[in-house]
């Protein structure tokens, strides 16, 4: 943005100084004529320093879209394994218009937050479809909790994976055998059957997968998500996530 600046300064504000023709021309300035252009950009800021703050928004603004797209192209050369990963549970309406996938760990305070604005979501809107990625990424016990909803999928099916998701984002005791024995009581599960299906190869790879897809989507914070073709990096409530899905169907 310098150079620009720099010929703005020099054929915009006239500079207060008698240039010669060349001077328009950057390349061709003596050293004292870019001391003398030096001296009056740095006056100009000085006396309107507000123009560096719009420089600055114009900046952020292009390096948002830049993004943005660059989310979308992501989205689209990963959407089979975002979307369609027939490992992953599937909630909301299962032919809803529009698919919202998250990335979730069971440790993290603000996917805790998202599940009530999710859930809030689910049902007001009525036409989401609703993906589940387990992404443990905060420590030893992220990991036994995800490998524990996983397996009682695997085991139990979806109704009791779901019944153990929600658990487990309330739950706030150690997640460790002992919490999840009582937990899978609890809820009428055969908790044994569930432990012992923990460290399957088929739950390895799951949560390897959904790693492996993270890492290609510049994913490394939970909760994330896709709406449609949109990367939402971070917690949002619900009304946020509604319009969003309002503004793709409006598309």
């Amino acid at each position: 943005m310098i150079r620009p600046l720099l010929t703005a300064s020099a054929l915009g504000f006239g500079l207060g100084m008698a240039l010669p023709g060349h001077a328009l021309d950057l390349e061709s300035l003596s050293a004292s004529e870019r001391t003398l252009l030096h001296a009056e950009i740095r006056a100009y800021l000085l006396e309107n320093p507000e123009v560096i703050m719009e420089a600055v928004a114009v900046l952020e603004q292009r390096q948002a879209a830049n993004q943005a797209q660059a989310d979308v192209d992501l989205v689209r050369v990963n959407a089979e394994a975002l979307f369609n990963d027939e490992r992953d549970w599937v909630g909301g309406n299962p032919e809803g218009d529009i698919t919202l996938v998250e990335f979730m760990d069971y440790r993290c305070g603000f996917c805790r937050r998202a599940h009530d604005e999710v859930t809030g979501l689910l049902a007001a809107d009525g036409n989401i479809r609703f993906v589940v990625k387990e992404f443990p990424i905060l420590g030893e016990e992220s990991v036994l909790a995800s490998r524990f909803a996983l397996a009682t999928r695997q085991v139990a099916g979806d109704d009791a994976y779901k019944a153990v998701h929600d658990a487990l984002m309330t739950y706030n005791g150690t997640m460790n055998e002992v919490g999840f024995t009582r937990l899978a009581d609890t809820l009428g599960l055969d908790a044994n059957v569930i432990l012992a299906a923990m460290d399957s190869e088929a739950v390895t790879q799951v949560i390897a997968a959904n790693h492996a897809l993270a890492q290609r989507m510049q994913i490394n914070g939970t909760p994330s998500f896709v709406m449609g073709d949109q990367m939402l990096r971070g917690y949002l409530p619900q009304d946020a996530m509604q319009q969003i899905a309002d503004e793709i169907r409006s598309q």
